[in-house]
């Protein structure tokens, strides 16, 4: 997909939805979407830093993946963001692997 594609694509994705006690609610309120999708990302970013990829956010509609050789990606919403992190990197990617896990928990 191109990057224009990547933004005119529709944002009603899941992920957008802020959680509430016993309800599956949208987001209302634009203040606290934003912070949520920035929860988000800080947390994307921590489980992409062993593999030196980072996550940024693009106009409040894509993300931007890239490496440090310059590779980016966009796509529209985080539920792609792991199949392109392995296709950009060329590895395969287990974010629930325990060693990894151990490894997070285990960061300063």
């Amino acid at each position: 997909m191109c990057s224009l594609c990547g933004v005119l694509g529709c944002d009603d994705h899941w992920t957008s939805a802020i959680a509430r006690s016993g309800v599956y609610t949208r987001n209302t309120d634009r203040l606290s979407r934003r912070r949520e999708a920035a929860n988000r990302k800080k947390l994307a970013n921590a489980l992409l830093e062993p593999w030196r990829l980072k996550l940024a956010e693009w106009q409040g509609t894509s993300y931007v993946l890239s490496s440090p050789t310059g590779n980016t990606r966009v796509f529209e919403s985080l539920a792609h963001l792991w199949p392109e992190a392995e296709a950009m990197s060329g590895r395969s990617f287990d974010p629930l692997d325990p060693d990894f896990l151990g490894r997070l928990r285990d960061r300063p």
